[in-house]
């Protein structure tokens, strides 16, 4: 147990005493603030832009004018070159040219270049606007009636729960906010996968392509070092996430009170989450960083020297992407589609897609006791197989590939038993 321990704190403290740790520390929190200073620095560059307007009918060339707001101004000219010739002097962003035919309106706007989607989106409702009350007024309808033609029917949902008598409760809905927590643990979850994914594979493949395993080993049990490794790798991992928890639960108590997030909090109840959704949502982070670590070791003995690791991981990489896609964009167009429900019970899927569905109420405690239950055995499982296999891999330097290599050390694992 003692070498264990001294395998295990000296990849800790290699770790986290590294430059590359600090600097994953820290980019989350750079990465806020370089987009923070871009928000102020785009708030107070913001000028508005003038984007002349010219109709056959001028009339409706001033009622559209009239309806600047301040991104944009729209200034009416006498004529299309006139409008043109700004263009070209580059007075005005753009010249928008309006078409009127009865009670159909047609526009077209010239730029030199584009003026963003946004924009283009905002003339388009303006013009359907303008027409819509061409439209009405050809019809003889007031103000009044074309309001209340245009009133959008009034919508909202309910979460319901039924007892053994079939009788209906209605219950408070946190699937918007469990939701958001879901989504950011997946994008977490990848993260971390394909951050540490590396690491272990380094740590192991580093030590073989110098050809110091031998010595190692003759020293230590394999089985013993392969824990240590893996031990000392999860250990750097939760530091990380301890240290986010801290700086972010610090700064709650001052960033509360930021008009934004104070909006956005008193949307929300807390009581929703801070409950099983979240120790769940904690669970299947948690076994999804080990199961997909204990795979990035058993790759990373495979290869004979630390820069073929990248090579190694590709299958981590591609699992964890095809749950990091199944979880965000079908998780998000059909929580309870087939393939959610069957791939939120299959292990290097399911850390991934089972918040996901508990967040939009798909599944219940049973079921994601019982799909995390999975996952835990088929993490101890693959653990107890890849340190059994741990030996023969890491003295094995087959230049054939993953797929050779790993032959060749199940049959040399044969011939020892």
């Amino acid at each position: 147990m003692n070498k264990f321990w001294v395998i295990a704190l000296d990849v800790y403290k290699k770790n986290i005493k590294s430059i590359s740790f600090l600097i994953m520390i820290l980019v989350p929190f750079i990465a806020v603030g370089v987009f923070y200073v871009i928000g102020l620095f785009m708030d107070g560059a913001d000028n508005e832009d003038t984007i002349a307007v010219y109709a056959n009918e001028p009339a409706i060339a001033e009622t559209f004018a009239a309806q600047s707001n301040d991104d944009y101004t729209f200034e009416v000219v006498a004529s299309e070159a006139e409008g043109e010739a700004q263009l070209a002097d580059e007075s005005v962003k753009g010249l928008l040219v309006i078409t009127a035919a009865e009670d159909q309106l047609s526009g077209e706007l010239l730029s030199e270049s584009s003026l963003g989607q946004t924009t283009e989106l905002t003339i388009q409702q303006l013009l359907s606007g303008l027409q819509s009350s061409l439209r009405a007024d050809a019809l003889g309808l007031t103000g009044e009636e074309v309001g209340q033609l245009a009133e959008p029917a009034t919508f909202s949902k309910q979460k319901v729960s039924f007892d053994e008598d079939g009788a209906m409760t209605f219950g408070e809905d946190h699937s918007d906010m469990q939701y958001i927590v879901s989504y950011v643990a997946t994008i977490i979850l990848f993260f971390f996968i394909l951050t540490y994914a590396q690491i272990i594979a380094q740590e192991i493949a580093s030590e073989k392509g110098t050809r110091i395993m031998e010595v190692i080993l003759s020293s230590t049990r394999a089985q013993t070092h392969y824990y240590a490794k893996l031990t000392g790798v999860i250990m750097v991992a939760a530091t990380q996430l301890l240290a986010y928890a801290a700086v972010f639960g610090g700064s709650y108590f001052w960033i509360k009170d930021i008009p934004m997030i104070s909006s956005f909090i008193a949307n929300f109840s807390l009581d929703g989450i801070f409950g099983s959704f979240m120790v769940f949502s904690l669970v299947f982070v948690f076994l999804g960083i080990l199961i997909y670590a204990v795979l990035s070791a058993l790759c990373g003995s495979l290869v004979n020297k630390a820069e073929d690791t990248a090579k190694a991981i590709i299958p981590v990489t591609y699992l964890s992407l095809a749950g990091y896609m199944l979880g965000l964009v079908l998780g998000a167009a059909d929580p309870n589609n087939i393939i959610m429900r069957v791939t939120s019970y299959i292990p290097f899927l399911s850390s991934f897609i089972m918040p996901v569905r508990l967040a939009n109420d798909t599944v219940g405690v049973g079921g994601a006791l019982v799909s995390a239950a999975i996952l835990l055995a088929s993490t101890l499982a693959l653990m107890l197989v890849s340190a059994k296999m741990y030996k023969s891999n890491v003295l094995i330097y087959n230049d054939n590939g993953l797929i050779a290599s790993l032959k060749q050390s199940i049959v040399l694992m044969k011939n020892e038993k």
